[in-house]
């Protein structure tokens, strides 16, 4: 177990460059189950849940080779649907997205219950409704602990699919078994965050065909297989936006190179009504020191609200940071996150420090800004949550210790090394 020591009140200057996006490399990494041939993926994230994806990949056989640092030849050419370590799985969400590749290629997998964050109940109810769909037996055996999915004796088929919510996850997976399904299928109530879009993009380069990347309505094409390729993963824009937040809260300047800003209009947006602006300079951000800092209210100076949405609104996993922004901004804002109800359960840690913030429900907080945080002693629950914590640390006045801090690992590559190179006062301390 290992913690973050942090000495808060230094502003970030330099520049940044965001590993891959954690949760495009995911799914990308499951895709390559799809193709018997190699599949090289350029800017892969060195983090705790790719290692994770990995060793799960390598159990069922599939061949990865590092080709440097952040580039994997990934081969899966004979693999079988072993079971699982469900250490392994459980350590992960991402771990169900095993099922539709493992459907199309081999017609059987069992999975262990997924895992990941604590910030609620994040149904698996879609997935195996759209698996379903397309021809997959799917059903969960509570006692034994595992989902079965076994592909019926006709094969996948096409099949017009109305997804029960937008859920990026179940997308993903019913987008990687219909594209070697027989005929045609529409995904409607589809996600299309970036990372969908990604996932989109490098299927269709292995041959597949897809329509409709970047809306909630995708028309597939199946074809008999897939080829190999190579992809490119794009920059994580909650890692970007991390950034971004860290340079505002610690009056600091910084540039983001490679941010992929186009990915970021929404955030923008929002942002904007915490008072926070910056520049754009072809694919870079620049986050100038001098920041407004002052809450825009809505009409007749009623205060505003930022809620949470599915692409291409406000993404949940931005909630922790935004809130933490607001802590420095001038002005009130409620903030709602209806979507998971342990989203906001780090707030008490940020009220230690000082921050101003009311917490309605599970689902509602009012932040009351600007505030003068002081160092404290933090735990850090979940990715985003840990993040923030890191963020409000930067901005404290005096010292901070941030312990579970594995947490963090899982989704941001050598956090506190790409911090230090911006000036902030971090030191990783292993026990």
């Amino acid at each position: 177990m290992g913690r973050f020591i942090i000495e808060g009140g230094y502003p970030l200057s330099g520049q940044v460059t965001p590993s891959g996006n954690k949760n495009a490399a995911l799914p990308l990494l499951a895709a390559t189950l799809l193709t018997d041939e190699p599949v090289i993926l350029h800017n892969v994230p060195l983090i705790k849940d790719v290692m994770t994806m990995r060793a799960l990949l390598e159990s069922l056989g599939v061949e990865i080779t590092p080709l440097s640092e952040h580039t994997w030849r990934v081969h899966a050419k004979q693999i079988s649907p072993t079971d699982l370590d469900p250490d392994l799985s459980r350590s992960i969400r991402a771990s169900i997205l095993l099922a539709g590749p493992m459907s199309a290629r081999t017609g059987y997998i069992v999975l262990p219950p997924p895992g990941g964050d604590v910030i609620g109940r994040r149904r698996v109810d879609t997935h195996l409704l759209a698996l379903k769909a397309l021809g997959v037996e799917a059903h969960y055996q509570r006692f034994a602990k595992r989902f079965y999915f076994k592909v019926k004796p006709q094969g996948l088929h096409g099949a017009d699919i109305l997804l029960d919510e937008a859920s990026v996850t179940a997308t993903e997976n019913a987008l990687m078994a219909a594209v070697l399904a027989k005929g045609t299928t529409i995904l409607r109530n589809a996600a299309s965050e970036p990372h969908v879009q990604e996932l989109a993009r490098m299927l269709n380069q292995m041959g597949a065909r897809i329509e409709g990347i970047g809306t909630n309505t995708l028309r597939i094409e199946g074809v008999e297989r897939l080829h190999g390729t190579e992809f490119t993963i794009g920059p994580d824009y909650l890692e970007v936006v991390s950034y971004i937040g860290a340079a505002v809260v610690t009056r600091g300047s910084i540039r983001i190179r490679n941010a992929g800003p186009h990915y970021l209009d929404m955030v923008r947006l929002v942002f904007r009504r915490l008072g926070v602006i910056w520049e754009v300079e072809g694919d870079d951000i620049i986050v100038p020191g001098d920041q407004p800092l002052t809450i825009e209210p809505d009409l007749g100076e009623a205060i505003p609200k930022i809620t949470t949405m599915p692409w291409p609104g406000f993404p949940t996993d931005l909630m922790s940071i935004a809130i933490v922004v607001a802590t420095q901004s001038r002005g009130s804002i409620l903030f709602h996150d209806w979507m998971y109800p342990s989203r906001m359960f780090f707030i008490d840690k940020l009220v230690s420090m000082g921050a101003q913030i009311v917490l309605c429900d599970p689902h509602r907080a009012i932040v009351i800004g600007p505030s003068v945080l002081v160092g404290e002693r933090l735990e850090s629950p979940d990715i985003r949550a840990g993040m923030a914590l890191v963020l409000a640390a930067l901005a404290a006045q005096g010292r901070s210790e941030i312990r579970n801090i594995r947490q963090i690992d899982r989704g941001y590559e050598r956090v506190d090394e790409k911090l230090r190179q911006l000036g902030a006062h971090i030191e990783r301390v292993v026990d």
